[in-house]
């Protein structure tokens, strides 16, 4: 069973959008709390051979395969350390226009707090980097920066053909490659 989220800062529930916040090392990031389906504690991972080192491995939830991404890994080739406040979250994954019911499954650490803002205090952070189009703007607050993570950048169209392809086949009509 997950625990319940604690809020990083009081707000009424009627103002802003509510993130999840978690962190990178010392990094602090955000998901948009629309991005997200469930919130679960680690569970044992199938790998996933010849893929890259980030992609953490494959579980079955409900029924269905879930593809697996240690975020840490990803980012900074870090894998995620196995506390009691790493999460797997799983966020609803769009691999393409047509499937939008994907789930994705995301290793967090000291995903334990959310926060409610207003959108627009993140801003732009004016670097460009093509090999991390998933990380957006940045808010700063009494504790420092804090990066926006958009969810459906994550992953480069070969990894997202390594992990969706039997999906993504299922959603072809007969005679279609």
């Amino acid at each position: 069973m997950s625990e319940p989220l604690r809020p990083a800062r009081a707000a009424p529930a009627a103002q802003g959008k509510l993130f999840l916040v978690f962190q990178v090392g010392a990094e602090r990031f955000a998901l948009a709390a629309t991005d997200i389906g469930e919130v679960l504690p680690c569970v044992p991972l199938k790998p996933v051979p010849q893929s890259p080192a980030w992609v953490a491995g494959i579980f079955a939830h409900r029924g269905r395969v879930v593809p697996v991404v240690d975020v840490g890994q990803l980012m900074f080739g870090t894998p995620a350390a196995q506390r009691t406040s790493t999460r797997l979250v799983l966020v609803h994954y769009r691999a393409d226009p047509t499937r939008t019911n994907l789930r994705l499954g995301l290793i967090l650490e000291h995903a334990t707090q959310t926060l409610r803002c207003d959108p627009r205090d993140f801003q732009p952070s004016e670097l460009s980097n093509r090999n991390t189009p998933y990380l957006g703007p940045v808010r700063e607050d009494e504790l420092g920066l804090m990066q926006w993570v958009g969810v459906q950048d994550l992953l480069d169209d070969r990894v997202r053909e390594l992990l969706f392809a039997p999906q993504l086949a299922g959603s072809l009509k007969d005679g279609e490659d």
